[in-house]
């Protein structure tokens, strides 16, 4: 953990934030150290279905295997921003078959131990929606193994190529049409109202700032210049929708931070420097006056037990 940048004490907490490629960078050290190479495959192996929190839901519940690919598109930034999954053409260009594609969105993050556990949980996830043979054809994988071929022979029991030019699961158009086995409907809609709440549609600009200022909070908050360009709009024209919709990037960035630091000061017991860095203050005296401005107390009054400052619900009771 402490080689990959990371505390250990977000390991107590299944709720606390981690960078993509701090995780990665986790993943491969530790497989390095442990001289187990096909530790991505392992770990794919043991996660079930519901490692996906309330998208688990949502997928569990669809209607066919084109409704759980759909969602698994909207909804797959709720459990990582660096990944995503999506249909593309048969490369081989064979009538009836399709292809899973996935990939990590970050330029220049090519972590195997991780892509291991990432296309191997794909594969497992398939499984459970679908039943044990699901129809792999085949699986593609766009970098070479650090462990034996056979070890992902035996994990995915159908043939893999390494070395192709994405990495996908090759499987029957069928697929898309076949129900999922006993999907709920009132379960889907309930979980899928969950999840528009916590990931705002792309037409929702604040929450677009948001995630991004919330991606970025561990190295400071992302220059306007820098947002502004993501979001294909000048940075004038951008200060100028913000302040039509009564706000500004600043009171986004504290906004953001404030609800951060309620939740790494009631939910974990992470140290103050630590709670203050992750949330792109320079200093922790910054941080404490900030905890003065939100809610007229310092930090370790709010995370005292019974503390009752208002708008913490987890510390009020409320």
């Amino acid at each position: 953990m402490r080689a990959a940048g990371l505390d250990t004490a977000v390991l107590d907490h299944d709720d606390v934030p981690i960078a993509d490629w701090r995780l990665a960078a986790l993943l491969q050290h530790s497989a390095e150290r442990l001289d187990c190479p096909d530790l991505g495959l392992r770990m794919a192996a043991r996660h079930d279905l519901d490692t996906l929190g309330p998208l688990a839901a949502l997928l569990a519940n669809c209607r066919t295997g084109a409704d759980a690919l759909a969602a698994t598109e909207r909804y797959l930034a709720v459990h990582s921003d660096a990944l995503s999954v999506d249909r593309i053409a048969d490369p081989d260009g064979r009538p009836g078959v399709t292809a899973l594609r996935y990939r990590q969105t970050r330029a220049g993050l090519r972590p195997v131990q991780a892509t291991d556990a990432g296309i191997g949980f794909l594969h497992r996830a398939m499984r459970r929606l679908f039943g044990g043979d699901y129809g792999l054809i085949d699986v593609r994988l766009d970098y070479r193994p650090t462990a034996d071929p056979g070890a992902y022979l035996r994990f995915f029991g159908a043939p893999v190529r390494f070395g192709a030019p994405e990495s996908l699961l090759r499987v029957p158009d069928e697929l898309l049409t076949r129900p999922v086995a006993g999907a709920r409907e009132e379960l889907r809609d309930r979980a899928e109202s969950y999840l528009r709440i916590i990931l705002p549609g792309a037409d929702d600009m604040i929450g677009r700032i948001r995630a991004v200022v919330g991606e970025s909070l561990d190295f400071g908050p992302v220059p306007i210049e820098v947002l502004s360009n993501r979001l294909a709009l000048h940075p004038r024209t951008l200060q100028r929708r913000l302040a039509q919709l009564g706000t500004t990037y600043a009171g986004i960035v504290d906004d953001v931070r404030r609800d951060r630091a309620r939740l790494y000061l009631t939910g974990t017991r992470l140290p103050f420097h630590h709670v203050s860095a992750r949330l792109g203050f320079a200093e922790q005296a910054t941080f404490s006056r900030a905890c003065h401005r939100w809610w007229g107390v310092p930090p370790r009054r709010v995370r005292a037990p019974g503390s009752r400052i208002v708008g913490l619900s987890q510390v009020s009771g409320g």
